[in-house]
């Protein structure tokens, strides 16, 4: 871990069938918003990220140098700026972590 803080942000799909019954404008958004994740894995700023499987909601982890860079971070999400996902962040600290 660097010195950098740790953050969490949660995502909630604006509709229950979001991914049962999506458009294709919501995929391609959706794939945006998995290589937005993966764009984040390889600068080092993510740690964790991945949905529930019953579809209520997905997980963000990831590291930022302030509160408001964790917010742009959430705010830069494609599904989040596309609105066809809501999110709330908090400050989060890791405190175990297998194979570290």
């Amino acid at each position: 871990m660097s010195s950098e803080f740790n953050y969490i942000y949660t995502i909630k799909p604006i509709r229950s069938d979001l991914n049962d019954n999506s458009i294709p404008e919501e995929d391609q958004i959706m794939s945006e918003h998995f290589g937005y994740l993966q764009s984040l894995l390889g600068e080092g700023k993510l740690l964790l990220a991945g949905p529930c499987l019953d579809g209520t909601f997905g997980i963000v982890i990831y590291q930022a140098d302030s509160d408001q860079e964790a917010e742009n971070i959430m705010m830069d999400d494609p599904a989040v700026k596309a609105g066809i996902m809501t999110a709330e962040f908090h400050p989060f600290k890791v405190s175990l972590l297998a194979n570290s």
